[in-house]
Parts: C-alpha cells; sequence; structure tokens
C-alpha cells in the first residue's frame, strides 16, 4: 500500500502543470493533499478512474482545504475533530479503513509575527488527542503539513530560526508530544540525517540550492512499523512550493 500526502498549495494550480501526470506515474493507493484552496464544484476535472475524492473545504473561499483521493472505498469519511473552533478551515479529513485510520491535516501556521502561536498551541492538545482517541479503535496513520522543522536538522538555518514561526521552542515542543505519546515519523525510521527538506522559500534561489525545511510528515501508530517498508520525499516533484512525501506498507 503506497500513501503519498503533498501541500499543492492550490489544486487548480497544479492541475495546470503536471498533477495528472504525477498521478498516473505514482498510482498511489491514497493520496492525501493539503491546501487545496478549493471545492470540488469548482473544478471542471474527471479525475482518473479507480479513484474516489473526497474533500473538507474550507469556509473561506480560496483557503486552507484538505482532499483523499483512494482506491479503496472507506468505511467512513470524517471532516474536522469535533471542534468548531477548529473545523471551519477544512483542515482535517479522516478514511476509515479496514485496518487503519488514515487523518489528512493541514496544522495552522503560527504566522509570521506568531499572533496565532496560542491557537496553534491549543490545536496540537485537541489533535493529539483526537488522534489517540481514533487510536483506542484501531492504529493511525497521520499525514500532512504540520508547519514545523522538528529538529535542528530538519530545516537549514536552524540557529537563525529559533524565534522564527515553524521553528518556535512551543511548536517544537507540540511535536515532542506527538512523539511522546507514540507515534513514529516513519522518515526517522530509515535517514536520521540531515539535507532532506519539503518546503523550500520561493524567494531567491532557495530550492536550487536546498535551503530548506522538512514541514512534511507521515506518522503512524507503533503497531504498523512491521508493516513499514519505506518511505520517502521526493524534492525533484516542482510543481508547489512543498514536495510529496510517503510511505510504503505491506
Amino acid at each position: 500500500m503506497k500513501l503519498i500526502s503533498w501541500n499543492v498549495n492550490g489544486l487548480r494550480a497544479v492541475l495546470r502543470k503536471n498533477f495528472l501526470d504525477y498521478l498516473a506515474a505514482e498510482s498511489p493507493d491514497i493520496l492525501c493533499l493539503q491546501e487545496t484552496k478549493c471545492s470540488p464544484d469548482q473544478i471542471e476535472q474527471l479525475w482518473p478512474a479507480g479513484y474516489e475524492t473526497h474533500w473538507n473545504s474550507a469556509e473561506k473561499k480560496g483557503y486552507s482545504g484538505t482532499a483523499i483521493f483512494t482506491k479503496t472505498k472507506p468505511l467512513k469519511v470524517t471532516h474536522g475533530i469535533g471542534h468548531a473552533d477548529h473545523d471551519r478551515e477544512g483542515r482535517v479529513l479522516t478514511a476509515e479503513y479496514a485496518d487503519f485510520y488514515v487523518v489528512n491535516v493541514y496544522v495552522p501556521n503560527s504566522k509570521r509575527e506568531l499572533e496565532r502561536l496560542p491557537y496553534r498551541q491549543q490545536w496540537d492538545k485537541d489533535f493529539l488527542a483526537y488522534l489517540k482517541k481514533l487510536e483506542k479503535k484501531k492504529p493511525v496513520i497521520w499525514c500532512g503539513d504540520l508547519n514545523v522543522a522538528h529538529t535542528e536538522i530538519d530545516l537549514a538555518n536552524p540557529k537563525a530560526n529559533v524565534k522564527n514561526h515553524g521553528f518556535t521552542p512551543e511548536e517544537r515542543a507540540g511535536f515532542d508530544a506527538f512523539v511522546g505519546a507514540g507515534f513514529l515519523d516513519t522518515f526517522r525510521e530509515f535517514e536520521k540525517g540531515g539535507s532532506h527538506y519539503t518546503w523550500w522559500s520561493p524567494m531567491g534561489t532557495a530550492r536550487a540550492r536546498n535551503v530548506g525545511w522538512r514541514l512534511d510528515y507521515v506518522l503512524l501508530t507503533p503497531s504498523l512499523r512491521p508493516r513499514l517498508k519505506r518511505a520517502f520525499i521526493q524534492p525533484h516533484v516542482m510543481d508547489s512550493d512543498h514536495c510529496p512525501v510517503g510511505i510504503e506498507l505491506d
């Protein structure tokens, strides 16, 4: 089973590029998209045969949003986490399958002046509680743009960014809490070194110089670890300022 997660930073934009070619070439069993910035009625597109699509769009037009493309029909699809304060922005979409849940998430950004950091801290707590509630029933795979670089090796310039959004102690502690609750960062199960990033500033030549951040992750319940065969990052996929990440399970 191949799962891919990708912040497309506007689905309509990547559809004008190579999105459908990418989907055909990779043929993931499950594709989780973040920052779709649209609702399905805004896209005149026939999706490839074999995929069922599910959407959670933000109330605000052209903002946030998540989608899941899946070859296997889920037992159930849930929008949001059951908190009205969090669920207006289309940030979480959960698909239940026979063996596990897949949770697709676009975590709130703390913003440049950190004006949304307190909200982000509450989000982390409430989202973790949601994941642990699911986990009581069956294992969980969760993925998406988490808007944080977890450790110093997860961004090119850690010293210069300690007080910046995406690398504050508070945001990193939020990630620590997910790991402390047992969830495994799948990429780090295979790769312990640095210089592996999933987002690059569109300014200057950051991407060409690989001056980036690892903001996109796939995490899972430890009981699924024996089935985890591979975790990967695809920096060669250029259609968004984020690149796809994914896993393969037996």
